[in-house]
């Protein structure tokens, strides 16, 4: 009979390291949420102020230049993006980027939906592809961080100054967890779920002066529903991007925002990526102790830092589910086996609203459900 490792003796604090919705920030509670636009009009004078404030934060931390436009829409980072799309797309040839399964459903989105027939260059699970190859005369479509690969771009190199297509930046996990150069990117994604530890339902489009100038002067040959106009008249919706949202949004997911975006200012410049750094760092140290454990993306110039992507030494998919279940059964951590999509293994978020002294405690714990799993 095996002899099994004993229960670790420490339990991370808050072992919350889904993927997204991810952990909320720490000291969070529902009691700290400003109530000021709670049962107020979006569209009254403080539910404005509130919207436009919470954009005003954003633009701080990302460091975002006053040439680029920020505004919050519906449908998380997902209708964000395919509002991008739908609204941009079919001007010029498009090249779509895919490593993992966001960047398929983007190829899916312009070969099934738009049918504009785009160039696709595909990478496995834990690879890039030939990024000095693509055709810049077209539009790109790539995710700055692939949640469900663990693979991120190195930087925005890749992307020429003198481009004639526009960079379409699906930044969802990436946003405040790395510094990204905007005059690189005309059209950026993402929610507040991922490293401000938000809630769900509410994207943000972020447009350089290039995407604006195609949104005003292209008029795409397909319907857009109300909720992707962003044109009035010939010229750019303004108010989208001064909090006069195209729908109704939850204030209290925008208050919840506000919150995490003031713990990121408190933190410093750089402090939402300093915070990712540091649980990167404390995960890579778990991995490289045990040689049970990879990473599914094998280079480190390419790995993500935020949705961390590892394999695990002879596992199926039954064996992930079980060391999931184990985990989440002794409150150790929640919501760590990998994408359904992917490779089998487990996934680990490293994002700013998780403590690194809880990544920390996860390696034993890790080791226990490990053995345990494979002597069921």
């Amino acid at each position: 009979m095996t002899d099994l490792p004993p229960k670790p003796a420490t339990t991370p604090a808050r072992p919350y390291f889904s993927s997204g919705p991810c952990a909320k920030p720490p000291g969070w509670s529902a009691d700290r949420l400003n109530p000021v636009s709670l049962g107020r009009s979006h569209r009254s004078k403080i539910g404005k102020q509130r919207l436009q404030y919470c954009i005003d934060l954003m633009r701080e931390l990302l460091k975002l230049p006053d040439t680029h436009r920020i505004g919050i829409v519906p449908g998380s980072d997902t209708g964000a993006f395919e509002m991008a799309m739908w609204t941009m797309l079919g001007a010029r040839p498009v090249t779509a980027l895919a490593w993992e399964s966001f960047g398929e459903g983007w190829v899916t989105d312009a070969v099934k939906q738009l049918k504009i027939d785009p160039t696709v260059v595909r990478a496995d699970y834990g690879q890039l592809p030939n990024l000095t190859a693509i055709d810049w005369t077209h539009d790109v479509l790539f995710t700055w961080n692939g949640t469900t690969s663990g693979v991120c771009v190195p930087n925005a190199d890749f992307i020429p100054a003198d481009r004639e297509g526009l960079s379409f930046a699906d930044a969802t996990s990436g946003v405040f967890a790395y510094d990204i150069d905007w005059a690189k990117i005309d059209v950026a994604t993402f929610s507040w779920q991922k490293v401000l530890g938000g809630e769900g339902a509410h994207g943000v489009l972020i447009l350089g002066p290039r995407a604006v100038e195609r949104i005003e002067t292209y008029t795409p040959a397909w319907p857009l529903p109300k909720v992707f106009r962003l044109v009035s008249k010939g010229k750019l919706t303004e108010g989208v991007f001064k909090g006069e949202t195209i729908n109704t949004p939850s204030m209290l997911a925008v208050e919840d925002a506000i919150f995490s975006l003031e713990w990121g200012k408190s933190l410093g410049e750089n402090g939402l990526i300093a915070r990712s750094d540091a649980n990167a760092a404390a995960l890579d140290k778990i991995v490289a102790d045990r040689d049970w454990l990879g990473h599914l993306a094998a280079d480190p110039a390419t790995r993500s830092k935020t949705s961390v992507c590892l394999t695990v030494k002879g596992a199926d998919e039954a064996l992930i589910k079980k060391m999931a279940s184990l985990l989440e059964a002794e409150g150790a951590a929640y919501d760590v086996a990998g994408y359904r999509d992917a490779p089998a293994g487990l996934r680990i978020w490293c994002g700013a609203t998780v403590d690194t002294a809880d990544i920390e405690a996860l390696g034993p714990w890790l080791d226990w459900a490990y053995a345990t799993a494979k002597a069921a």
